[in-house]
Protein backbone atom coordinates (compact mmCIF):
# COMPACT_ATOMS: atom_id res chain seq x y z
CA UNK A 1 0.00 0.00 0.00
CA UNK A 2 1.33 3.43 -0.95
CA UNK A 3 1.44 6.24 1.57
CA UNK A 4 -1.86 8.20 1.33
CA UNK A 5 -0.40 11.60 0.49
CA UNK A 6 -3.44 12.55 -1.60
CA UNK A 7 -5.60 12.39 1.54
CA UNK A 8 -3.05 13.79 3.99
CA UNK A 9 -1.89 16.83 1.99
CA UNK A 10 -5.29 18.59 2.14
CA UNK A 11 -5.28 18.13 5.92
CA UNK A 12 -1.80 19.63 6.15
CA UNK A 13 -3.02 22.57 4.08
CA UNK A 14 -5.93 23.11 6.48
CA UNK A 15 -3.55 22.99 9.45
CA UNK A 16 -1.30 25.60 7.82
CA UNK A 17 -4.30 27.87 7.29
CA UNK A 18 -5.11 27.50 10.99
CA UNK A 19 -1.55 28.46 11.87
CA UNK A 20 -1.92 31.69 9.88
CA UNK A 21 -4.83 32.67 12.12
CA UNK A 22 -2.94 32.08 15.37
CA UNK A 23 -1.74 35.26 17.16
CA UNK A 24 1.39 33.43 18.35
CA UNK A 25 2.52 32.86 14.76
CA UNK A 26 2.31 36.59 14.08
CA UNK A 27 4.15 37.29 17.33
CA UNK A 28 6.99 35.08 16.07
CA UNK A 29 6.98 36.96 12.75
CA UNK A 30 7.14 40.25 14.66
CA UNK A 31 10.09 38.91 16.66
CA UNK A 32 11.86 37.88 13.43
CA UNK A 33 11.30 41.37 11.99
CA UNK A 34 12.67 42.94 15.20
CA UNK A 35 15.82 40.81 15.08
CA UNK A 36 16.41 41.71 11.43
CA UNK A 37 15.76 45.37 12.17
CA UNK A 38 18.37 45.28 14.92
CA UNK A 39 20.86 43.68 12.54
CA UNK A 40 20.01 46.31 9.91
CA UNK A 41 20.73 49.11 12.38
CA UNK A 42 24.12 47.57 13.11
CA UNK A 43 24.86 47.49 9.39
CA UNK A 44 23.70 51.08 8.93
CA UNK A 45 25.86 52.25 11.84
CA UNK A 46 28.89 50.69 10.15
CA UNK A 47 28.29 51.40 6.46
CA UNK A 48 25.26 53.67 6.05
CA UNK A 49 21.74 52.91 4.71
CA UNK A 50 21.54 49.48 3.10
CA UNK A 51 18.37 47.63 2.19
CA UNK A 52 15.17 47.02 4.13
CA UNK A 53 14.68 44.87 7.22
CA UNK A 54 11.05 44.35 6.19
CA UNK A 55 12.11 42.83 2.86
CA UNK A 56 14.57 40.44 4.54
CA UNK A 57 11.98 39.46 7.17
CA UNK A 58 9.36 38.83 4.47
CA UNK A 59 11.79 36.56 2.62
CA UNK A 60 12.45 34.66 5.85
CA UNK A 61 8.72 34.16 6.37
CA UNK A 62 8.36 32.74 2.85
CA UNK A 63 11.32 30.40 3.32
CA UNK A 64 10.01 29.47 6.78
CA UNK A 65 6.64 28.46 5.34
CA UNK A 66 8.38 26.25 2.77
CA UNK A 67 10.67 24.80 5.43
CA UNK A 68 7.71 24.12 7.70
CA UNK A 69 5.95 22.24 4.91
CA UNK A 70 9.07 20.12 4.28
CA UNK A 71 9.44 19.39 7.99
CA UNK A 72 5.77 18.48 8.33
CA UNK A 73 5.96 16.02 5.43
CA UNK A 74 9.05 14.33 6.89
CA UNK A 75 7.58 14.11 10.40
CA UNK A 76 4.31 12.64 9.14
CA UNK A 77 6.10 10.18 6.84
CA UNK A 78 8.17 8.88 9.77
CA UNK A 79 5.17 8.95 12.09
CA UNK A 80 6.82 11.15 14.72
CA UNK A 81 4.18 12.00 17.32
CA UNK A 82 4.72 14.66 19.96
CA UNK A 83 3.01 12.65 22.71
CA UNK A 84 5.31 12.38 25.74
CA UNK A 85 8.30 14.12 24.14
CA UNK A 86 8.56 16.47 27.13
CA UNK A 87 8.27 19.80 25.30
CA UNK A 88 7.96 21.72 28.59
CA UNK A 89 11.06 20.09 30.06
CA UNK A 90 12.86 20.62 26.76
CA UNK A 91 12.28 24.38 26.76
CA UNK A 92 13.15 24.68 30.46
CA UNK A 93 16.45 22.85 30.03
CA UNK A 94 17.31 24.85 26.91
CA UNK A 95 16.78 28.13 28.78
CA UNK A 96 18.89 26.93 31.74
CA UNK A 97 21.71 25.80 29.44
CA UNK A 98 21.58 29.18 27.68
CA UNK A 99 22.72 30.80 30.95
CA UNK A 100 26.05 29.01 30.54
CA UNK A 101 26.44 29.80 26.84
CA UNK A 102 24.02 31.28 24.27
CA UNK A 103 24.88 28.54 21.78
CA UNK A 104 23.39 25.94 24.14
CA UNK A 105 19.93 27.37 23.38
CA UNK A 106 19.44 24.43 21.06
CA UNK A 107 17.23 21.38 21.40
CA UNK A 108 20.16 19.09 20.52
CA UNK A 109 21.78 19.75 23.89
CA UNK A 110 18.61 20.05 25.97
CA UNK A 111 17.04 17.01 24.28
CA UNK A 112 20.14 14.89 24.77
CA UNK A 113 20.38 15.84 28.45
CA UNK A 114 16.66 15.21 28.98
CA UNK A 115 16.91 11.80 27.31
CA UNK A 116 19.97 10.75 29.34
CA UNK A 117 18.33 11.81 32.63
CA UNK A 118 15.19 9.89 31.68
CA UNK A 119 17.26 6.78 30.93
CA UNK A 120 19.26 7.01 34.17
CA UNK A 121 16.58 7.83 36.73
CA UNK A 122 13.37 6.98 34.87
CA UNK A 123 11.91 10.47 35.29
CA UNK A 124 10.56 12.32 33.51
CA UNK A 125 9.22 9.57 31.27
CA UNK A 126 10.04 10.68 27.74
CA UNK A 127 9.42 9.13 24.34
CA UNK A 128 13.12 9.28 23.44
CA UNK A 129 12.88 8.04 19.81
CA UNK A 130 10.15 10.59 19.02
CA UNK A 131 12.02 13.39 20.83
CA UNK A 132 15.24 12.63 18.95
CA UNK A 133 13.29 12.28 15.69
CA UNK A 134 11.71 15.70 16.25
CA UNK A 135 15.13 17.26 16.87
CA UNK A 136 16.52 15.53 13.77
CA UNK A 137 13.73 16.83 11.53
CA UNK A 138 14.05 20.39 12.86
CA UNK A 139 17.76 20.36 12.08
CA UNK A 140 17.11 18.84 8.67
CA UNK A 141 14.73 21.72 7.93
CA UNK A 142 17.37 24.14 9.20
CA UNK A 143 19.96 22.64 6.83
CA UNK A 144 17.58 23.17 3.88
CA UNK A 145 16.93 26.76 4.93
CA UNK A 146 20.65 27.43 5.39
CA UNK A 147 21.38 26.05 1.92
CA UNK A 148 18.65 28.05 0.20
CA UNK A 149 18.73 31.36 2.06
CA UNK A 150 21.57 31.43 4.60
CA UNK A 151 23.78 33.49 2.28
CA UNK A 152 21.26 36.27 1.62
CA UNK A 153 22.16 39.75 2.95
CA UNK A 154 25.26 38.84 4.99
CA UNK A 155 26.84 41.47 7.24
CA UNK A 156 30.46 42.34 6.31
CA UNK A 157 32.60 42.70 9.43
CA UNK A 158 36.19 42.98 10.64
CA UNK A 159 37.03 40.25 13.17
CA UNK A 160 40.13 39.24 15.10
CA UNK A 161 41.38 35.70 14.53
CA UNK A 162 43.19 33.51 17.06
CA UNK A 163 46.47 34.73 15.56
CA UNK A 164 45.48 38.28 16.65
CA UNK A 165 45.21 39.30 13.00
CA UNK A 166 42.18 41.34 11.94
CA UNK A 167 40.56 39.94 8.78
CA UNK A 168 37.41 40.51 6.76
CA UNK A 169 34.47 38.19 7.27
CA UNK A 170 30.72 37.88 6.85
CA UNK A 171 28.29 37.40 9.67
CA UNK A 172 25.67 34.96 8.41
CA UNK A 173 22.67 35.29 10.68
CA UNK A 174 19.15 34.18 9.87
CA UNK A 175 15.84 33.62 11.64
CA UNK A 176 12.81 31.77 10.30
CA UNK A 177 9.27 31.31 11.67
CA UNK A 178 8.33 27.65 11.16
CA UNK A 179 4.69 26.48 11.07
CA UNK A 180 4.44 22.72 11.50
CA UNK A 181 1.71 20.13 11.10
CA UNK A 182 2.53 17.52 13.75
CA UNK A 183 1.05 14.18 14.77
CA UNK A 184 -0.54 13.29 18.09
CA UNK A 185 -2.05 9.98 19.14
CA UNK A 186 -5.71 10.76 19.81
CA UNK A 187 -7.17 7.31 20.48
CA UNK A 188 -7.98 3.94 19.00
CA UNK A 189 -10.32 3.33 16.02
CA UNK A 190 -13.47 2.42 17.99
CA UNK A 191 -13.21 5.71 19.92
CA UNK A 192 -13.17 7.86 16.79
CA UNK A 193 -16.15 9.02 14.79
CA UNK A 194 -15.74 10.22 11.24
CA UNK A 195 -13.43 9.26 8.41
CA UNK A 196 -10.11 7.57 9.20
CA UNK A 197 -7.27 7.54 6.67
CA UNK A 198 -5.74 4.09 6.29
CA UNK A 199 -1.93 3.92 6.39
CA UNK A 200 0.49 1.18 5.21
CA UNK A 201 1.41 -1.69 7.52
CA UNK A 202 5.00 -0.45 7.81
CA UNK A 203 3.89 2.90 9.21
CA UNK A 204 4.83 4.54 11.55
CA UNK A 205 8.59 4.19 11.26
CA UNK A 206 9.01 5.59 14.78
CA UNK A 207 6.65 3.70 17.07
CA UNK A 208 5.05 5.25 20.16
CA UNK A 209 6.33 3.56 23.34
CA UNK A 210 4.16 0.83 24.85
CA UNK A 211 1.67 1.08 22.01
CA UNK A 212 1.69 -2.60 21.08
CA UNK A 213 0.57 -2.59 17.47
CA UNK A 214 1.05 1.04 16.43
CA UNK A 215 -1.22 0.43 13.45
CA UNK A 216 -4.17 0.15 15.86
CA UNK A 217 -3.75 3.78 16.99
CA UNK A 218 -5.38 6.86 15.49
CA UNK A 219 -3.33 10.00 14.93
CA UNK A 220 -4.52 13.56 14.54
CA UNK A 221 -2.69 16.40 12.79
CA UNK A 222 -2.30 19.59 14.82
CA UNK A 223 -0.63 22.99 14.26
CA UNK A 224 2.56 23.96 16.09
CA UNK A 225 4.61 27.12 15.67
CA UNK A 226 8.40 27.01 16.00
CA UNK A 227 11.32 29.25 15.10
CA UNK A 228 14.79 28.41 13.81
CA UNK A 229 17.94 30.49 13.83
CA UNK A 230 21.35 30.26 12.19
CA UNK A 231 24.51 32.17 12.98
CA UNK A 232 28.02 31.67 11.63
CA UNK A 233 31.07 33.54 10.39
CA UNK A 234 32.42 33.12 6.86
CA UNK A 235 36.15 33.89 7.08
CA UNK A 236 37.78 31.45 4.67
CA UNK A 237 35.02 31.30 2.04
CA UNK A 238 32.41 33.41 0.31
CA UNK A 239 29.00 33.25 2.05
CA UNK A 240 27.43 30.99 -0.59
CA UNK A 241 30.32 28.52 -0.32
CA UNK A 242 30.18 28.59 3.47
CA UNK A 243 26.46 27.82 3.71
CA UNK A 244 26.86 24.84 1.38
CA UNK A 245 29.38 23.21 3.72
CA UNK A 246 27.39 24.10 6.83
CA UNK A 247 24.16 22.75 5.34
CA UNK A 248 25.89 19.51 4.31
CA UNK A 249 27.35 18.91 7.79
CA UNK A 250 24.03 19.70 9.50
CA UNK A 251 22.03 17.52 7.10
CA UNK A 252 24.43 14.62 7.69
CA UNK A 253 24.02 15.02 11.46
CA UNK A 254 20.22 15.14 11.06
CA UNK A 255 19.99 12.03 8.90
CA UNK A 256 22.21 9.98 11.24
CA UNK A 257 20.17 11.11 14.26
CA UNK A 258 16.93 10.29 12.43
CA UNK A 259 18.23 6.81 11.58
CA UNK A 260 19.24 6.21 15.21
CA UNK A 261 15.79 7.35 16.32
CA UNK A 262 14.07 4.84 14.03
CA UNK A 263 16.36 2.08 15.32
CA UNK A 264 15.73 3.05 18.97
CA UNK A 265 11.96 2.90 18.45
CA UNK A 266 12.33 -0.77 17.52
CA UNK A 267 15.10 -1.64 19.99
CA UNK A 268 14.37 0.25 23.24
CA UNK A 269 17.78 -0.67 24.67
CA UNK A 270 19.37 1.38 21.87
CA UNK A 271 17.76 4.66 23.03
CA UNK A 272 21.08 5.67 24.57
CA UNK A 273 22.65 6.03 21.12
CA UNK A 274 20.49 8.89 19.79
CA UNK A 275 20.45 10.42 23.29
CA UNK A 276 24.25 10.71 23.27
CA UNK A 277 24.63 11.47 19.57
CA UNK A 278 22.28 14.45 19.73
CA UNK A 279 24.56 16.74 21.80
CA UNK A 280 27.88 15.16 20.81
CA UNK A 281 27.13 15.09 17.08
CA UNK A 282 25.87 18.67 17.13
CA UNK A 283 28.98 19.76 19.02
CA UNK A 284 31.12 18.04 16.39
CA UNK A 285 29.31 19.95 13.62
CA UNK A 286 30.03 23.25 15.39
CA UNK A 287 33.64 22.28 16.12
CA UNK A 288 34.35 21.37 12.49
CA UNK A 289 32.80 24.61 11.23
CA UNK A 290 34.68 26.81 13.69
CA UNK A 291 37.97 25.02 13.14
CA UNK A 292 37.71 25.53 9.38
CA UNK A 293 37.02 29.24 9.77
CA UNK A 294 39.37 30.16 12.61
CA UNK A 295 42.36 28.03 11.56
CA UNK A 296 41.93 28.07 7.81
CA UNK A 297 43.45 30.59 5.41
CA UNK A 298 41.41 33.82 5.56
CA UNK A 299 39.73 34.77 2.31
CA UNK A 300 39.37 38.53 2.82
CA UNK A 301 42.84 39.98 3.43
CA UNK A 302 44.88 42.58 1.50
CA UNK A 303 46.38 41.15 -1.73
CA UNK A 304 50.01 41.68 -2.73
CA UNK A 305 48.83 44.20 -5.31
CA UNK A 306 45.59 46.14 -5.57
CA UNK A 307 42.75 46.57 -3.05
CA UNK A 308 40.32 43.74 -2.35
CA UNK A 309 36.58 44.39 -2.02
CA UNK A 310 34.94 42.84 1.04
CA UNK A 311 31.43 43.94 0.03
CA UNK A 312 29.49 46.72 -1.69
CA UNK A 313 26.62 48.80 -0.34
CA UNK A 314 23.26 48.09 -1.97
CA UNK A 315 22.10 50.80 -4.38
CA UNK A 316 25.57 52.35 -4.58
CA UNK A 317 27.61 53.17 -7.72
CA UNK A 318 29.88 50.25 -6.80
CA UNK A 319 26.98 47.81 -6.99
CA UNK A 320 25.74 49.38 -10.23
CA UNK A 321 29.23 48.92 -11.68
CA UNK A 322 29.04 45.18 -10.98
CA UNK A 323 31.65 45.03 -8.21
CA UNK A 324 31.24 42.14 -5.77
CA UNK A 325 32.93 40.41 -2.84
CA UNK A 326 36.44 39.21 -3.59
CA UNK A 327 37.07 41.56 -6.53
CA UNK A 328 40.47 43.27 -6.60
CA UNK A 329 40.68 46.87 -7.81
CA UNK A 330 44.05 47.65 -9.42
CA UNK A 331 43.49 51.18 -10.63
CA UNK A 332 41.00 54.05 -10.75
CA UNK A 333 41.44 55.81 -14.08
CA UNK A 334 45.18 56.36 -14.47
CA UNK A 335 45.88 56.09 -10.75
CA UNK A 336 47.19 52.76 -9.40
CA UNK A 337 45.56 51.49 -6.20
CA UNK A 338 47.22 49.35 -3.53
CA UNK A 339 45.46 50.49 -0.35
CA UNK A 340 42.28 52.08 0.95
CA UNK A 341 43.91 55.52 1.22
CA UNK A 342 45.17 55.34 -2.37
CA UNK A 343 41.69 54.30 -3.51
CA UNK A 344 40.06 57.27 -1.76
CA UNK A 345 42.62 59.68 -3.21
CA UNK A 346 42.18 58.22 -6.69
CA UNK A 347 38.40 58.63 -6.46
CA UNK A 348 38.83 62.26 -5.40
CA UNK A 349 40.90 62.96 -8.53
CA UNK A 350 38.90 60.79 -10.93
CA UNK A 351 35.96 63.14 -11.41
CA UNK A 352 32.51 61.98 -12.46
CA UNK A 353 33.49 59.70 -15.35
CA UNK A 354 36.30 57.17 -15.00
CA UNK A 355 37.21 53.50 -15.35
CA UNK A 356 38.24 50.77 -12.93
CA UNK A 357 40.71 47.99 -13.65
CA UNK A 358 39.31 45.00 -11.77
CA UNK A 359 39.89 41.25 -11.46
CA UNK A 360 37.51 38.82 -9.79
CA UNK A 361 39.66 36.50 -7.69
CA UNK A 362 41.72 34.43 -10.14
CA UNK A 363 39.62 35.63 -13.10
CA UNK A 364 40.82 37.81 -15.99
CA UNK A 365 41.28 41.55 -15.76
CA UNK A 366 38.33 43.64 -16.87
CA UNK A 367 37.86 47.38 -17.28
CA UNK A 368 34.66 48.94 -15.99
CA UNK A 369 33.54 52.37 -17.24
CA UNK A 370 31.16 54.30 -15.03
CA UNK A 371 29.74 57.71 -14.24
CA UNK A 372 28.75 58.92 -10.78
CA UNK A 373 27.84 62.04 -8.86
CA UNK A 374 30.89 63.35 -7.04
CA UNK A 375 28.88 63.78 -3.82
CA UNK A 376 27.57 60.20 -3.78
CA UNK A 377 29.55 57.66 -1.71
CA UNK A 378 31.04 55.05 -4.02
CA UNK A 379 29.92 52.19 -1.77
CA UNK A 380 32.98 49.91 -1.61
CA UNK A 381 33.76 48.19 1.70
CA UNK A 382 37.44 47.16 1.50
CA UNK A 383 39.07 44.34 3.43
CA UNK A 384 40.84 45.41 6.65
CA UNK A 385 44.43 46.60 6.43
CA UNK A 386 47.25 46.41 9.02
CA UNK A 387 46.35 48.62 11.96
CA UNK A 388 42.58 48.32 11.51
CA UNK A 389 40.58 47.28 14.56
CA UNK A 390 37.74 44.75 14.63
CA UNK A 391 34.36 46.48 14.41
CA UNK A 392 32.40 43.62 15.99
CA UNK A 393 33.21 41.25 18.85
CA UNK A 394 31.73 37.79 18.30
CA UNK A 395 32.96 36.13 21.48
CA UNK A 396 29.68 35.34 23.24
CA UNK A 397 30.19 35.24 26.99
CA UNK A 398 28.09 33.34 29.49
CA UNK A 399 25.08 35.39 30.68
CA UNK A 400 25.83 34.20 34.23
CA UNK A 401 29.42 35.41 33.95
CA UNK A 402 28.31 38.74 32.50
CA UNK A 403 25.81 39.19 35.34
CA UNK A 404 28.48 38.41 37.94
CA UNK A 405 30.81 40.98 36.40
CA UNK A 406 28.11 43.66 36.56
CA UNK A 407 27.33 42.85 40.19
CA UNK A 408 30.94 42.89 41.39
CA UNK A 409 31.79 46.04 39.44
CA UNK A 410 29.24 48.00 41.45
Amino acid sequence: MDFPWSQILPQIGQVFLRVLTQPFFWMVILLVWYLYRRMQRTKESLYGPDGSALRVAALSVIYGLIGGLVGSLVMIFFGISINDVGIGYLWLLALVLMLFSPRFLCFSYAGGLLAVVSLLVGHPRVNIPALMGLIAVLHLVESVLILTSGHIDPLPVYVRKETDRVVGAFNLQKFWPIPLAVLMVVGVPHQITGEIIKTPDWWPLIHPPGAGNAGDLVYGIFPVVAALGYGELAITRLPREKVRRSAFHLALFSLVLLGLSVYASRVPQAAVFPALFSPLGHELVIYVGRREELRGKPRFVPPHRGMMVLDVVKGSPAEAAGLRSGDIIYSVGEFPVNSRDEFIQALDHAGTSFSLLVAGGTGPLRRIHLTRQTTAPFGVIPVPEPGDLPNVNYIMGSPLRNLARRIFKR
